[in-house]
């Protein structure tokens, strides 16, 4: 009787532990699950999942915030993704956040990761679709290489092909390596090339140079620079032009004499053309010399009659005392 009472008490306990254990369980799995927590629903839209099932985790900047709650499949290229996210955080996902779908690790299971917007959007709210951006799938990968794989088998093909020809010497680089006299021209054109650098160079240091004395106030163009000396230079441009307006002037002028005495007017016209006064002044100007000459000789005489020649000698005394005067000055 006793070993009956003591195998139902084990028997109790064994199943309250049990019981224990699947409450426990139930309690953890829900509550990863959000199912006791306060939710709402977020919906988004793919063309392919990759593998995605109900049940797996949602998560926004790395935190696990709800769960997988329905998968739909609308046509052959849209399926709806029905998320259930924890009310609180609703109001940290904005309008232009953007759902992925990615695994979790290497090898683990599919999870739905909501990626925060750089906008400054309003909060979603329940029943609300976000934005999706979809995964590129495996197959398409393997595709992608594929193609990339035999591009990289004709471009060895090509470069075996093309290495081949070079060692051999033909087409226009395998000349160059081959030929020792081309590659000794094409050296001494690099140096020919390198010796008109040098001087290209020399050249422009030496305008850089001459343009940088352009500001030197002792050229040329250093002195126009300066503002009294480009006064100046105007100053004398503008009577350089008054000169010139006055030239002309007289210019015209003499232009207006000219022909004035061309036309026959003004006195110089008249000695000019009239022949029987020049003629008489051609005899005045004969007798006034001729008269001059005879005053000299009259001169001459008094010079040395007895009356007038004490006065001659005493003018000529006269001159000699005011020259030996002026020498004594100097």
């Amino acid at each position: 009787m006793e070993k009956f009472t003591s195998q139902k008490i084990r028997l109790g306990l064994f199943v309250i532990i049990g019981l224990l254990v699947f409450i426990l369980a139930v309690y953890f799995i829900g509550d990863k699950q959000k199912i006791f927590g306060k939710t709402n629903h977020l919906e988004a839209v793919f063309n392919n999942v990759n593998g995605l099932q109900l049940g797996n985790s949602v998560r926004y900047s790395g935190i696990s915030v709800g769960t997988v709650r329905g998968i739909e499949m609308i046509n052959d290229t849209t399926i709806r993704i029905d998320m259930i996210i924890d009310k609180a955080i609703f109001s940290y996902i904005k309008k232009d956040a953007v759902a992925t779908i990615s695994s979790d690790g290497l090898v683990g299971n599919m999870i739905i990761n909501i990626l925060p917007g750089k906008g400054d959007e309003p909060s979603v709210q329940a029943g609300d679709e976000i934005q999706t951006n979809n995964r590129i799938r495996t197959e398409d990968m393997l595709n992608t290489l594929s193609v990339t794989n035999e591009n990289a088998a004709k471009l060895t093909v090509n470069l075996l092909k093309i290495t081949k020809e070079i060692i051999e010497g033909k087409g226009t680089l395998g000349s160059l390596i081959n030929d020792t006299i081309l590659s000794g021209d094409l050296k001494e054109t690099m140096r020919y090339v390198k010796l008109t650098t040098k001087g290209a160079s020399e050249t422009v240091a030496k305008i850089d140079k001459l343009v940088a004395s352009l500001d030197n106030k002792n050229n040329v163009v250093g002195v126009i620079k300066d503002s009294a000396v480009a006064n100046k230079i105007k100053k004398m441009v503008t009577n350089l032009e008054q000169s010139t307006t006055e030239i002309n002037t007289v210019i015209e002028n003499l232009n207006a004499t000219v022909l004035s005495i061309k036309d026959g007017k003004g006195s110089i016209n008249y000695l000019a053309n009239d022949t029987e006064l020049v003629q008489k002044i051609d005899s005045t100007m004969t007798n006034i010399n001729e008269a001059s000459s005879k005053l000299n000789e009259n001169m001459e005489a008094l010079k040395h009659n007895f009356l007038f020649r004490g006065y001659f000698k005493k003018q000529e005394k006269a001159k000699e005392k005011a020259a030996k005067a002026e020498e004594n000055k100097k």
